[in-house]
């Protein structure tokens, strides 16, 4: 092998060190790529590669303090990212340069979800019913009868959101939309589900009042029960804390059944699975061709989707219980997955 005078092998480097590509230093020089590597492997200390292709319009600082911004909730979206690092920085960029830039810092966009809005107090029952059903088997959550109700839209809506964060990363009060339940529909549906399978629904006209709701029980949840030949005194009921539910009229209905009610916490559709068949449901009221022509034609619709549910899909999610509480317990009471 041919050796390099040393000027030249000190011209080569110097012009590696400040940034000059491969193929402009053996240009420059006057000699082959394969001699500038050659020099670069060989010098002692580390010689970066240039990047091809244009210089990012981004310094590293600006895609650092972007990549904060979201980690921090101080912005939602890459337009606001786009804006504040106008105003803060004076760097000018377009939202899809911002968006390139949160990519490469590992985050990726996601749509918020809507979740019931958590005040302390909320996080704290939250907590407190984790703790206290955390060692709970799926054979104790077979016991129990998930309840609710939902309003059915005839028309859907999107509404989608959209939040930044890492893969993996724990969900965060500024990755969710605060809801306020029970918000529109043109139907109301309440029923319940077993391990065994889904219960017996039941659609309710007009707004359901505390006596609405005790005559349900009796006759739609005791239906249910002797359906699955399950016993009262064995059974754990469970619905939330929606005011028709603890009304009087209902409570004293319950204590008189010889139902135990399971306690539960406000502002926690994410620990109760019922919500999944429910968004079940909806999903594959989607997938009709046609919207149903009035609310008769959709109470048959989900009628039939919700007896099509089967007992597998109902023992999925039980068993998440468990991992339902221990979701709660690692969030300190705020917002899980589910």
């Amino acid at each position: 092998m041919k050796s390099i005078p040393s000027n030249t092998q000190a011209h080569i480097i110097e012009l590696l060190r400040s940034g000059t590509s491969t193929r402009a230093v053996a240009k420059q020089v006057g000699v082959s790529q394969s001699t500038v590597a050659r020099v670069r492997a060989g010098t002692k200390e580390s010689i970066s590669t240039p990047q091809n292709g244009r210089p990012r319009k981004l310094s590293e600082r600006s895609a650092q303090y972007s990549a904060r911004l979201m980690a921090t909730g101080k912005a939602t979206t890459a337009v606001t990212v786009q804006k504040i690092l106008r105003e803060n920085l004076g760097v000018h960029v377009d939202r899809r340069t911002v968006a390139r830039t949160l990519g490469r810092s590992g985050l990726s966009a996601f749509i918020k979800r809507k979740k019931p809005l958590l005040s302390k107090k909320h996080k704290e029952r939250r907590l407190a019913f984790a703790q206290r059903h955390k060692s709970w088997t799926v054979d104790d959550w077979k016991r129990v009868v998930f309840s609710d109700e939902t309003k059915i839209n005839r028309y859907g809506s999107d509404g989608r959101e959209y939040y930044w964060k890492k893969r993996g990363e724990p969900l965060r009060d500024h990755h969710v939309q605060p809801t306020v339940k029970h918000g529109g529909g043109s139907i109301m549906v309440w029923s319940c589900f077993t391990a065994n399978g889904p219960g017996y629904p039941c659609m309710v006209e007009g707004n359901m009042t505390a006596e609405d709701y005790r005559r349900i029980l009796q006759s739609d949840l005791l239906d249910t029960l002797d359906h699955f030949g399950m016993k009262m005194a064995d059974t754990i009921f469970q619905h939330d804390n929606d005011p028709k539910h603890t009304a009087i009229s209902v409570r004293e209905w319950l204590a008189e059944s010889g139902l135990q009610v399971l306690e539960w916490p406000s502002q926690s559709p994410d620990l109760n699975p019922i919500e999944y068949l429910w968004w079940t449901v909806k999903h594959r009221l989607k997938q009709y061709q046609t919207v149903a022509r009035n609310n008769d034609e959709l109470w048959e619709r989900v009628v039939e989707i919700w007896n099509n549910i089967n007992e597998d899909e109902c023992m999925n999610l039980i068993e998440s219980m468990p991992r339902r509480v221990a979701a709660v317990l690692a969030a300190k009471g705020s917002h899980t997955k589910y």
